[in-house]
């Protein structure tokens, strides 16, 4: 039984990698007509997510085949900007932390739902340790200058398709007294300047909150508190729960099972709120 098992998983992996080598050898091409004329990518049908935040968007987890096997209907971009298709691990900022995170996860939940026509493209901003003072202020954190890195992922992502929503996961560097007093504000400064680069001021941003197993709980929980306060007072935010994600190890980053798991809530979250009429 268990050599039965072993062999499928081994057809099924070699599938898997036959069909990523087809589509990365037809998005080899960086002209968009190109792409968008050998069927890859249909003009007007891809939608467009962008994933922002600290290291629990960057990915910590660990990658494993399942999280490697993808679908040409959902791609991403590499370093130089060029698209590819979609595995894991998707952020590519710091080489030596990467790890899984939940925008595989997320493409593959929401293809449940949105229409055949439909591709969707993952776009990766995260940078594990950054604080929303360091978004905000468009700091260069790790070698990367974070809001202007944000706006010219946004341009590629305009270039494909339409930007239908931001996912966003960030504040264990914010988890103190100060940063929890000016929570609300400043994700209003820094929503406000994400909507204003990608052109649209009602774009949907979906929020996870912060794991419960920290040694500073009664910390991230009252930055949770703010969070879902700011949500309220944002008809065009949601927020997912990660109440019963278990950490690594390390009392910060989610463990893989975790980083599916958002994935899921993520895209569950996005079709309820924003996209009904598709379900």
């Amino acid at each position: 039984m268990k050599s039965t098992l072993k062999l499928i998983c081994l057809v099924s992996l070699f599938l898997s990698f036959c069909l990523i080598s087809k589509a990365e050898n037809a998005l080899n091409a960086k002209d968009t007509t190109l792409l968008k004329g050998k069927g890859v990518i249909t003009a007007g049908k891809v939608w467009v997510f962008i994933l922002a935040g600290q290291s629990n968007m960057a990915g910590r987890g660990l990658v494993e085949a399942i999280d490697t096997i993808t679908s040409p209907r959902i791609l991403s971009i590499n370093a130089k900007g060029e698209i590819i298709p979609a595995k894991e691990p998707i952020h590519f900022y710091e080489p030596k932390m990467k790890g899984l995170d939940c925008g595989l996860s997320f493409g593959k939940e929401l293809l449940n739902d949105i229409p055949n026509d439909v591709t969707i493209l993952i776009i990766p901003t995260a940078i594990g340790g950054s604080s929303i003072n360091q978004w905000i202020n468009d700091s260069t954190f790790r070698g990367v200058q974070l809001l202007t890195n944000f706006r010219e992922k946004v341009e590629i992502g305009k270039r494909y398709g339409v930007i239908k929503a931001i996912l966003w996961h960030q504040g264990e560097s914010d988890a103190n007294p100060n940063g929890i007093k000016y929570r609300q504000e400043k994700l209003k400064t820094l929503f406000t300047a994400f909507r204003a680069s990608v052109g649209n001021p009602s774009l949907p941003i979906l929020m996870g909150e912060l794991g419960s197993y920290s040694r500073n709980k009664e910390q991230w929980m009252l930055l949770n508190e703010q969070i879902r306060l700011y949500s309220a007072s944002d008809v065009n935010t949601a927020v997912i729960s990660t109440a019963d994600f278990k950490d690594k190890g390390d009392l910060t980053h989610f463990t893989s099972e975790g980083q599916r798991e958002m994935g899921k809530r993520f895209a569950k979250e996005y079709i309820r709120k924003f996209e009904p009429e598709t379900k």
